[in-house]
């Protein structure tokens, strides 16, 4: 099985545009929210192990992953960007994991301070999911900076898991109920070289749906936690969507790191069934609150969808993955949507605040309707949650993001994201340097230059949104990627998208959308808000045919769009009577679309992204 290698966002260099402007919000704004919110909460003082019963800020069983997703999200920036206070506070956390590590290595918060009595004996009360987190942690911050007090706690940690799961099967139960520990483990074993993290990770991949997994979660169904049959089989995405997607990312590295065929089809068909059938315009993922799950196929409501923030993470870290197993476009496209849509929607562009559910549709009138039972998702974000997993996985993904950019094997460099950006890489042991000059995604022109790389080749994704593009190189197509040969040390090739803002519509079976558009620029999904086009959305039709310009939003600072469109007129709806004869009175206007990660920046209003065609 050919597989490639991620080129590491150690290795590369945002340098300017739309992420560069966001890992500062990232590296300035958002880290010391969210720390905030930690410190306020008590999830940073509860590493001291000092909470007693009748206390306040009594711990929950979450609180270690979402310290952890901080640290790691320090971790990141820390790689890049030295910072002498940033590596103190995680290092004086480091200190309180040494000094709380129990002695056989176990470690957990909850467990140790709260019911030290129950430990494994509940598959649904994340400890597996928290030592993941934890793991995953101590090796980017290893990584980071070269300490390893914190890897070696971990390590420690991971020998007891091995022991009690593996060796000796003495916990109540034999696989996660939240997944995660599968895919840190594989990274535990790239950082270490020690094999047996990598067979561990397999042993809880491989003992999912089988017989003995199957221990009761809370009353929960073998399909919530994706325990209903062995992975090998399972070709639809069911149960909690942060969980599969972490689950499926587990089976795509142990794939990669195996050369598992049987591991890699089954990751095959269940993102086929996800990307087909699952996943939103934005690359949300969870149709309903019920279970933060998937439901089924083309069930996407708009106005209720789930679709949470930390679950388009997820489902990003899938399709990557995928690119290294398969370098195939819709993996990258999907990356790709979720980057620019259903990920940033998450956090607001000032960088303080967060959104846990990302609808794709705000009726404000009918959520004021008295005696409705519907729980609707929230209209402003919101600083910290009760649970509170989305803010840091925001702040480690937008860290890392310069992960996306590429993967490469001795003779082919791929790349699957454009950002202005410096990178360097080696190949088959020579050293490789690429760089990308662009605006995207304001603008589809990218520059790229690479040298070292002649008599190999250089693959550029052709992403899915893009009807027609030139290249000043000759080039063939070969499953979405457009491949070059480099024919000089010092290469360079431009690359033009053509960006014109292109109506969708979705497959008929979607009945949510029936007879309805979205409007897309590149790989930008937008929308309209009531804030710019008044009150009564459901009253607007968008005209298709008239032509759609782009411009810059000087309060907003982003591209907008303007698009003809026709509204009932407002004598029309104001009569009184509740039914009458259809009139075909309705008035033109020009529609204002923002792109849809920017909806709910300006206080409450109505937001639509699907919208009626004329």
């Amino acid at each position: 099985m050919k597989t490639y290698r991620q080129v590491d966002f150690s290795r590369v260099d945002i340098t300017g545009g739309f992420w560069r402007d966001r890992q500062a919000i990232n590296r300035d704004v958002t880290m010391d929210s969210v720390r905030s919110q930690f410190e306020q909460t008590g999830r940073m003082a509860a590493f001291k192990f000092d909470w007693t019963a009748g206390r306040p800020g009594r711990p929950h069983i979450f609180w270690d992953s979402d310290v952890a997703k901080w640290m790691e999200s320090a971790a990141y920036i820390l790689r890049k960007n030295r910072n002498a206070d940033l590596e103190k506070y995680v290092d004086d956390l480091v200190s309180l994991i040494e000094r709380n590590q129990c002695a056989d290595g176990y470690f957990n918060i909850y467990f140790t301070v709260v019911e030290p009595e129950e430990r494994w004996t509940r598959r649904a009360a994340h400890e597996l999911y928290c030592a993941g987190h934890l793991i995953e942690a101590a090796a980017a911050y290893y990584e980071a900076t070269g300490k390893d007090a914190f890897l070696r706690c971990m390590r420690r940690y991971a020998d007891y898991i091995e022991k009690t799961f593996k060796d000796e099967k003495s916990a109540e139960f034999s696989t996660p109920g939240h997944e995660e520990i599968e895919l840190a483990l594989v990274k535990l074993y790239r950082v270490t070289g020690e094999r047996r993290y990598l067979e561990l990770s397999k042993f809880f991949i491989d003992a999912r749906g089988r017989a003995d997994s199957k221990e009761v979660m809370d009353g929960d169904n073998d399909e919530y936690a994706q325990d209903h049959v062995p992975v090998r089989e399972q070709e639809t995405a069911e149960g909690h969507c942060v969980r599969a997607c972490y689950l499926y990312s587990g089976m795509a590295d142990a794939a990669l790191e195996t050369g598992d065929e049987p591991l890699l089809a089954s990751c095959e068909a269940l993102f086929r069934n996800i990307a087909e059938r699952r996943a939103y315009i934005t690359g949300g993922i969870g149709s309903t609150r019920d279970g933060e799950r998937f439901t089924g196929d083309y069930d996407l409501p708009n106005e209720t969808a789930y679709a949470e923030t930390c679950a388009a993470i997820s489902l990003a870290m899938f399709a990557g993955r995928m690119s290294l197993l398969s370098p195939k476009s819709v993996y990258a496209d999907m990356v790709e949507r979720t980057l620019y849509n259903g990920i940033i929607s998450g956090i607001s562009l000032d960088g303080k605040s967060f959104f846990y559910e990302n609808p794709l549709e705000i009726n404000l009138a009918e959520r004021a309707v008295p005696f409705r039972s519907r729980k609707w998702p929230a209209v402003q974000r919101a600083e910290g949650f009760e649970c509170s997993c989305c803010p840091p996985n925001v702040t480690r993904f937008i860290a890392s993001i310069g992960g996306t950019l590429y993967s490469n094997d001795d003779d082919t460099l791929f790349v699957h994201q454009f950002m202005e950006s410096n990178a360097e890489l080696s190949m088959g042991g020579a050293s490789v340097q690429i760089g990308q000059s662009t605006s995207y995604p304001d603008d589809g022109a990218v520059a790229l230059r690479v040298l070292g790389m002649r008599g190999k080749t250089l693959a550029v994704r052709v992403p899915f949104w893009c009807d027609e593009f030139t290249l000043s190189a000759p080039y063939e197509i070969r499953d979405g990627y457009a491949y070059m040969s480099v024919t000089d040390d010092d290469f360079s090739v431009s690359y033009v998208m053509d960006m014109k803002p292109k109506w969708y519509e979705s497959s008929c079976r979607v009945w949510e959308n029936a007879g309805k558009v979205a409007l897309m620029r590149g790989p930008v999904v937008y929308c309209l808000e009531g804030v710019d086009n008044g009150g009564g959305l459901w009253n607007f039709s968008a005209d298709m045919f008239e032509p759609v310009a782009a411009y810059t939003d000087e309060a907003l600072g982003i591209t907008c769009l303007s698009a003809g469109g026709y509204k009932k007129a407002s004598c029309e709806c104001e009569r009184a009577e509740l039914y009458r004869p259809a009139s075909g009175n309705y008035l033109p206007v020009k529609l204002k679309f923002i792109p849809y990660y920017a909806f709910a920046n300006r206080g409450e209003s109505d937001m639509a992204v699907w919208v009626s065609r004329f």
